[in-house]
């Protein structure tokens, strides 16, 4: 499950942009499936909660950064997820 859908804040970021902040999507999927699971045991869906993401992804491209002239804070890249050099 780790093709180039299954990542799409990371996917921007590659492609050149700045700085991304997204769900994680194989997370998604993952809660996805226990919903899959309840309904496939009889579950009805209008019965089932709806659910926020819960797990987020930050990626900091630091190319894109350094070619915009940006310095990008301690802070942030402490926070990322990934970083993009």
């Amino acid at each position: 499950m780790d093709s180039a859908r299954d990542h799409f804040p990371r996917d921007y970021a590659e492609a050149g942009l700045l700085i991304t902040y997204g769900p994680s999507l194989p997370d998604l999927y993952r809660r996805a499936a226990g919903h899959v699971a309840r309904i496939l045991k009889g579950a009805k869906p209008a019965d089932l909660p709806v659910k926020q993401p819960t797990t987020f992804e930050l990626v900091v491209n630091l190319k894109t950064a350094k070619a915009l002239g940006l310095t990008i804070p301690p802070s942030v890249l402490l926070r990322a997820d990934q970083l993009i050099e």
